[in-house]
This record gives structure tokens, C-alpha cells and sequence, in this order.
């Protein structure tokens, strides 16, 4: 619970109106009761503000209103962002191993950390200061869980797996499974053994049900800051720069490189031993077949420059229309005249 100047004193913003109001939480406009705070990044989305019952607004610095306190920020969306972080803080977790865990004998565990029930914690893994591991986890041989890291429910590590530190892992995802490597040996396929593992670097998040493969010599890596939807597939030795945001049910085949701040969107599918360029865009259900220069946006199946895709998408809407033309010149043109 805080006053809306005790908001606006932490995420440096100003108050216009009653600062004395107390702030019990945030819903959008349309929900908001009492209490709450909402935001309006436009006027269209402040007029609707204003009809609510919400407390109060935060709204651009340019904004105002005759109905409501507001409070006026640079940016009304990192500023709701910070705000809940702050109304809502992330759960805590009391330290100490649940009776049903099975810990080996050689793994260190920070005091300060928690192992919830069911737990499996393999020869020499390592816990760091308040790291959670909330039920059902299974850490393999050497993992290493770094500070203030969460696992949720029924996440795995394979064996070697390092995951740095305020990491969020989420629930039935895994991490360090067998890449997918075979060779053809006299009319059957040989598994070619994948002895590399997974390097999970600081601040990343791994949405629910992904799986991330072990490299098959050396690591695949997820960079510092990345953000990963659910159901994501990223094979092994891949390589993810820092700060890379990838959505729900994309799929990257062996040995890619994505360098730092690309974005890939639904059901995207990267082929492999390709590198996606620095600030590059790929468009929902686009099949990447090629290296994508730094800073372009690609579309469509295979995927292209994004003003090509679109010209050719509009081409194609014209299709009807220009078989209608052409076999009306047809119906017109004169009846050909047989040879003497």
C-alpha cells in the first residue's frame, strides 16, 4: 500500500492532483475500482480512464486531467511496470530442503536457498544465495543454480547445466536434453553423443514447457537478458546474444547464431548454422532459411524483406481480379483465323 506521491517519489514522476491518495493496486480502465491506478498512453485511452472508477491515472507528461489525480511519467508503460513491481512484489521462499528432496551427499546448497518437495539434487550441484526450487525439480550432475534464480514446477536440468543468477524458469520446461545428432552407419542411424551442456547467462526467462538442447561438442548459450515464451524449441549450439526476446512456439534448428536484441515472433522457424544480425526482426509463422542482416525485418515462408513479403501478399490478393481481366480480353479478343 502507498500514496500516489510515494509512487511518484520512486519512479521519479509528479503527481498532479491529490498525492495523499492510497494505492491498493492497478487494474486496466475498464476493471479498475477504487484504489486502483491504471495508465493512459493516449488521450482516447485517458478519456476512457476518466470514465472509471479508477483512483487515479498515470499518463504521459504532456497529459492532464480535470477528473482524476494523475501521475505524469516519460514513459506510462515502463512506469506501470515498475509500479506493480513495487504494489506486487515477487514471492519469497523460506529457506531449508523439504524433507522429501533427495539431495546427494556433494551438493553444496546456500543456506538461504529453498528446495521444495520432491526434489532431486545430483552429485555436485550447486545452489546459490535465496535460489528456489519450488517442487518436482530435478537437477542432474554438476548443475550449477545461480543467486536469487527461480525454478517452478517440474523443471529439469540435465546434467553440466549453469544458470546464472535472477533467473525465471517456468514450469515443465527443460534444459540440457539430447541434441538432435545422428549419422547413417551401414543403413541405421547412430546417435553422435551430445557432451556439450547449456550456459544460462544473468536475467533470462524461459517460459513454460520449452526445451533447450545440450551443444553436441561445446554450449549452446542463452544470453544475459533474454526472454523466452512458452513452447519454444532451441536446438543444440545455438548461440543467443543478450537481451533477445523470443515468443511463444518458435523452433531454431543446431548451431544458429542470434547476436544481441533480435526479436522472433510466433511460430517462427530458423534454420540452422544461420546468424540473425544485431536488432533484426523476424514476423510471426516465418520460415527463416538465410543469414538476416543487422537491424532488417524479414516475413513470410521462406522469409523476405518485410516490404517485399508485403508487396507480394498484396499481389496476391489481386489475383482474382486479374484472372477475371484476363479472361474477359479472352471472351473479346477476335477468333484466330486457320491457315490458307
Amino acid at each position: 500500500m502507498f500514496t500516489l506521491a510515494q509512487l511518484a517519489a520512486a519512479i521519479g514522476g509528479e503527481v498532479v492532483g491529490d498525492g495523499s491518495l492510497v494505492i491498493t493496486g492497478a487494474a486496466a480502465a475498464a476493471a479498475a475500482r477504487p484504489g486502483d491506478l491504471t495508465f493512459a498512453e493516449s488521450p482516447a485511452y485517458l478519456a476512457a480512464a476518466e470514465q472509471g472508477q479508477a483512483s487515479a491515472i498515470i499518463v504521459p507528461l504532456d497529459c492532464t486531467s480535470a477528473a482524476k489525480a494523475v501521475l505524469r511519467v516519460k514513459n506510462p508503460r515502463i512506469a506501470i511496470a515498475r509500479i506493480l513491481e513495487l504494489l506486487f512484489p515477487a514471492a519469497t521462499h523460506a529457506p531449508g530442503v523439504h524433507p522429501s528432496a533427495a539431495v546427494d551427499p556433494t551438493a553444496v546448497i546456500d543456506p538461504s536457498a529453498h528446495v521444495g518437495p520432491h526434489c532431486v539434487l545430483g552429485p555436485g550441484v550447486r545452489l546459490g544465495a535465496r535460489a528456489a526450487l519450488l517442487g518436482g525439480n530435478h537437477l542432474g550432475r554438476g548443475c550449477e543454480v545461480g543467486d536469487d534464480t527461480v525454478l517452478h514446477p517440474h523443471v529439469v536440468l540435465y546434467e553440466r547445466t549453469q544458470v546464472g543468477r535472477r533467473v525465471a524458469i517456468h514450469a515443465g520446461t527443460v534444459i540440457g536434453g539430447d541434441g538432435y545428432g545422428y549419422v547413417l552407419d551401414a543403413g541405421r542411424h547412430r546417435k553422435m553423443p551430445q557432451i556439450g551442456n547449456v550456459i544460462v547467462q544473468d536475467d533470462v526467462e524461459i517460459g513454460c514447457n520449452t526445451a533447450i538442447d545440450r551443444g553436441a561438442l561445446a554450449s549452446t548459450i542463452i544470453g544475459e537478458g533474454t526472454k523466452i515464451d512458452n513452447l519454444v524449441h532451441i536446438a543444440h549450439n545455438v548461440v543467443m546474444g543478450r537481451h533477445c526476446l523470443i515468443m511463444g512456439q518458435a523452433g531454431f534448428a543446431g548451431s544458429t547464431t542470434l547476436e544481441d536484441y533480435v526479436v522472433v515472433a510466433s511460430q517462427s522457424g530458423i534454420a540452422g548454422h544461420l546468424t540473425l544480425g544485431a536488432r533484426s526482426t523476424v514476423g510471426a509463422k516465418s520460415g527463416v532459411m538465410r543469414d538476416i542482416p543487422a537491424g532488417a525485418t524479414v516475413l513470410g515462408y521462406p522469409a523476405a524483406p518485410d516490404r517485399e513479403t508485403k508487396r507480394q501478399w498484396v499481389a496476391t490478393m489481386q489475383l482474382p481480379e486479374l484472372v477475371r481481366r484476363v479472361r474477359a480480353l479472352e471472351r473479346s479478343a477476335p477468333a484466330e483465323v486457320p491457315p490458307a
